[in-house]
C-alpha cells in the first residue's frame, strides 16, 4: 500500500490547488478524482457560464454597434459551435491541471474514493480497487444540485446548473427557478440569444444575499431587456402536457407559464458520497470545520462546498491553501474578505459586508453612493449603467464593504478586497490618485463624496 502525507478527495478548484500547494512545500501528495479536474467549477459552472456570457456579451454588442455609428447586417450565430468553443475552452484548461499535476510529481488516482476513519482511501479504479494511506486527509468533495420536491417534477424534464449547458439548441422559452447568482446569470445568457426568459423567486427580491440597491438595481436592467422576474412567488406544481405547464402561487395569486425547458437553480448540497465512514461531524448537511479547516477527527479537514459557507471557487481554493498551512504548522485562522462577483449585464461585484449586516454588528455605518451615469470613460464604452457604494463605519472611518455593479467590475474588485484585508479607512482611499479616464474613478469619487469633499458628486 502506497503512503502519503496528504490524501486530497475531489479534484476542484479547492482539491487540486491544495494538491499543488502541498506537493511545493514538499509534502507527498495524492488526488483522488471520479470524475473530471476541475470540478464544478471547470466542467459545469464557471468557466461554462463565463464564455456563454462572454459570447452572449459578443452578441449583444454587434447588435447595439449602430450607436457606434458601426452599421452590421444579417447577424446570425450557430449555438452548437458556441457550445463546441466551451468545450474547447474546457479541454484547455483541464489539459493545464494535468500538466501542474505532473509538474509538481502528484499522484493523480482517477476513481471514486472512500474515506475511512484511519485515514485509509479505497479508491475504485476502471476494474480495480487500490488503497492508499496518507497521515492527513483533506475533503473537497464539493456539492450538486439541490432538486426539491415539487409535484410533478417526476413526470417533466428539467435542467440543473450542471446540464443547462449541454443544450443542442436555444429554447424559445425558458423558466428559471430561483433568482440566485446562477439564474441571473443563465438568464442573461439565454435572454441575449432569443429565449422568452421567465425567472421565479420566492424571496421579495433577487440574489437577496447581497446589496439591496444592487438587487433592485439589477432587477430593474433585466426587465427592461426583456426578463420577466418574478419575486415572492414560488412553484408549486408542473403539468407535462405538449409543452411543460408551470404553476405558480405569489402575492396570494395563482397562475402558470407555459415553457419549453425549464432550470431548477435553487441551490446546492454538499456531496458526501465516500466521506460516510469517516466520522466527522455535520453542521445540518454540511461537513462542520473549524478557523484552521480541520474537522471533528484528527487530521481528517474539509474544503469548498461540502463545508457551506461561501460556496465560491476561489474561497474553495484558499480554504485548500489554508488548510495545507495548518498541516505544515501554520496556526493562522481563516478570516479574510472574500469578494463575491456575479456576471450579469451589467456585472455585480461586492466585497466585505452589505449596510445590514454591517448594522447588525453595532456598526455606526454611513454609506456613500456614487452613479457611473457621469463617468467619462463609461459614457464613451455605452456603459455607464451602475454605481459604486461603500460601506463605512462612521466612528473611525474604516472601509466595512464595497458594492459595485457596472460593465467589468468584477475586474475591479481586487481594489476594494485590499482596502478592506488591510482595514484601510475612507480617508487612505480618498488619498489614492486614479487613473484617468477609469471607470474605478468612481471608487475614489465614492470616499471624496463621503468625506464631503466630492468633486463631479
Amino acid at each position: 500500500m502506497k503512503t502519503f502525507d496528504v490524501a486530497i478527495i475531489g479534484g476542484g478548484p479547492g482539491g487540486y490547488v491544495a494538491a499543488i500547494r502541498a506537493a511545493k512545500s514538499g509534502l507527498s501528495v495524492a488526488l483522488v478524482e471520479g470524475s473530471e479536474l476541475g470540478g464544478t467549477c471547470l466542467n459545469r459552472g464557471c468557466i461554462p457560464s463565463k464564455t456563454l456570457l462572454k459570447h452572449a456579451e459578443v452578441l449583444n454588442q454587434i447588435n447595439h454597434a449602430n450607436q457606434f455609428g458601426i452599421q452590421v447586417r444579417d447577424v446570425s450565430f450557430s449555438f452548437p459551435d458556441m457550445i463546441k468553443r466551451k468545450n474547447q475552452v474546457i479541454r484547455q484548461l483541464q489539459n493545464g491541471i494535468k500538466g501542474l499535476l505532473r509538474q509538481n510529481k502528484i499522484t493523480l488516482l482517477n476513481g471514486y474514493g472512500t474515506v475511512h476513519a484511519d485515514k485509509k482511501v479505497t479508491v475504485e479504479l476502471d476494474e480495480r480497487k487500490e488503497e492508499i494511506q496518507a497521515a492527513h486527509i483533506i475533503l473537497a468533495t464539493g456539492s450538486k444540485p439541490f432538486i426539491p420536491e415539487i409535484p410533478g417534477i417526476s413526470d417533466i424534464d428539467y435542467y440543473t446548473s450542471d446540464t443547462i449547458f449541454d443544450l443542442n439548441e436555444v429554447p424559445k422559452r425558458l423558466v428559471i427557478m430561483g433568482g440566485g447568482v446562477i439564474g441571473l446569470e443563465i438568464a442573461c445568457v439565454f435572454n441575449s440569444l432569443g429565449s422568452a426568459v421567465d425567472l421565479i423567486e420566492m424571496a421579495d427580491r433577487v440574489i437577496p444575499a447581497e446589496d439591496p440597491d444592487a438587487s433592485h438595481f439589477i432587477t430593474k436592467q433585466l426587465v427592461e431587456k426583456g426578463i420577466n422576474i418574478h419575486t415572492t412567488t414560488k412553484v408549486t406544481g408542473f403539468k407535462k402536457e405538449a409543452n411543460t405547464i408551470v404553476e405558480l402561487e405569489g402575492n396570494g395569486e395563482k397562475a402558470s407559464i407555459e415553457t419549453d425547458a425549464i432550470l431548477i437553480s435553487v441551490g446546492r448540497i454538499p456531496n458526501t458520497t465516500g466521506i460516510e465512514e469517516t466520522g466527522v461531524s455535520f453542521d445540518g448537511r454540511f461537513v462542520k470545520v473549524d478557523e484552521y479547516m480541520r474537522t471533528s477527527v484528527d487530521g481528517i479537514y474539509a474544503i469548498g462546498d461540502v463545508i457551506g459557507g461561501f460556496q465560491l471557487a476561489h474561497a474553495a481554493s484558499e480554504e485548500g491553501i489554508h488548510a495545507v498551512d495548518h498541516i505544515l504548522g501554520k496556526e493562522k485562522k481563516f478570516d479574510l474578505a472574500m469578494p463575491r462577483c456575479v456576471y450579469t449585464f451589467p456585472e455585480i461585484a461586492s466585497v466585505g459586508m452589505t449596510e445590514e449586516q454591517a448594522k447588525a454588528k453595532g456598526f455606526t455605518v454611513r454609506t456613500k453612493k456614487v452613479d457611473l451615469a457621469g463617468n467619462g470613460k463609461a459614457i464613451a464604452s455605452l456603459e455607464n449603467r451602475g454605481f459604486m457604494k461603500i460601506i463605512v463605519d462612521e466612528k473611525y472611518g474604516e472601509i466595512l464593504g464595497v458594492v459595485m455593479v457596472g460593465a467589468h467590475v468584477t475586474e475591479m474588485i481586487s481594489q476594494a478586497t485590499s482596502f478592506i484585508h488591510l482595514e484601510g479607512t475612507v480617508e487612505e482611499l480618498d488619498s489614492m490618485i486614479f487613473p484617468h479616464p477609469t471607470m474605478s474613478e468612481a471608487l475614489f469619487e465614492s470616499a471624496a463624496a463621503w468625506l464631503g469633499k466630492g468633486i463631479h458628486y
